[in-house]
């Protein structure tokens, strides 16, 4: 398992039609797009797919066009996270995980439970998962964070947590984590302007936004700097800053959807309460896509 984490996974979005379906066709082009540039693994129904926004039958169509896309080239790690812990149980039972290397699970958001809830939560869902687990942290979107200490903990208690994905943008906990975790326990970045400081720090990769639309550039800055080729990444991670910037500017994946919209790849179609990018964010990413 951790071999197969390591490098350039994507957290791929759901493409939508003008009409509000899923873009099975779009959604077929973007994992060729990603395989082709080189990236490791594929994430399916994270954060930038606006899975709460999806019903019970969608999220099986998109499961479904992925895996068919695929055809078992890559790893391919499946979403299953809430504020509701025996709702997340429910939903590993309930749903097929025979095309699946692990499970990305997120932190309850809303109820803030205190890092003793966290423990329990991850706990519980540790004890029902028949696939490895890989923490997923984002205090930017769900109000709480792990600390290193429950990390380890976790990491340390339950062999089937595996790896965290780790989104906070800061690196003096990326640094903590590091500190102390178990050998065998796989960091990933989750924020794409820290992802290579993260990796030079003892990272092994990250599940990217930006490296849907730029898998080669992303994935390869990933590569040099496990490699110790400092500079070659660094020119990479400069290049691609200002297109971090745009992806981000108006909240994820409004920004991605733009761009890969600007690449010919999908529509920018999100659903509410998510808007489509402005104007001037759109004609931003026409400029440097030009």
């Amino acid at each position: 398992m951790a071999n197969q984490l390591k490098g350039t996974g994507v957290a791929l979005i759901t493409p939508f039609t003008a009409t509000g379906e899923v873009d099975t066709v779009a959604l077929t082009n973007i994992v060729n797009y990603v395989i082709e540039g080189g990236v490791e693994f594929i994430v399916v129904l994270g954060t930038t797919s606006e899975a709460p926004t999806l019903t019970k039958t969608e999220k099986q169509v998109v499961r479904e066009t992925i895996i068919a896309a695929n055809k078992g080239r890559l790893p391919l790690v499946l979403g299953i996270g809430g504020n509701n812990t025996q709702s997340v149980i429910d939903e590993l039972h309930n749903t097929d995980l025979s095309g699946f290397a692990a499970i990305l699970s997120v932190t309850p958001y809303y109820n803030k439970p205190s890092q003793n809830g966290l423990y329990a939560h991850f706990a519980a869902v540790a004890k029902e998962s028949s696939l490895p687990i890989i923490l997923y942290n984002v205090p930017g979107r769900t109000g709480v964070s792990l600390t290193a200490e429950t990390v380890v903990r976790l990491a340390n208690d339950f062999e089937n947590i595996v790896a965290i994905k780790e989104a906070s943008g800061n690196l003096q906990l990326d640094m903590s984590i590091f500190k102390d975790m178990p050998a065998n326990f796989t960091f990933l970045s989750g924020d794409d302007g820290t992802t290579l400081p993260s990796v030079y720090m003892g990272g092994s990769g990250a599940i990217s936004v930006i490296g849907i639309a730029y898998p080669k550039e992303f994935s390869e800055m990933v590569r040099l700097g496990l490699q110790g080729k400092t500079t070659e990444a660094n020119r990479l991670h400069y290049a691609l800053m200002p297109k971090m910037a745009a992806a981000f500017k108006e909240g994820n994946p409004t920004g991605i959807k733009a761009i890969l919209a600007a690449k010919g790849l999908c529509d920018p179609y999100v659903r509410l309460p998510l808007v489509e990018a402005s104007e001037s964010l759109k004609q931003e990413i026409k400029r440097f896509e030009s």
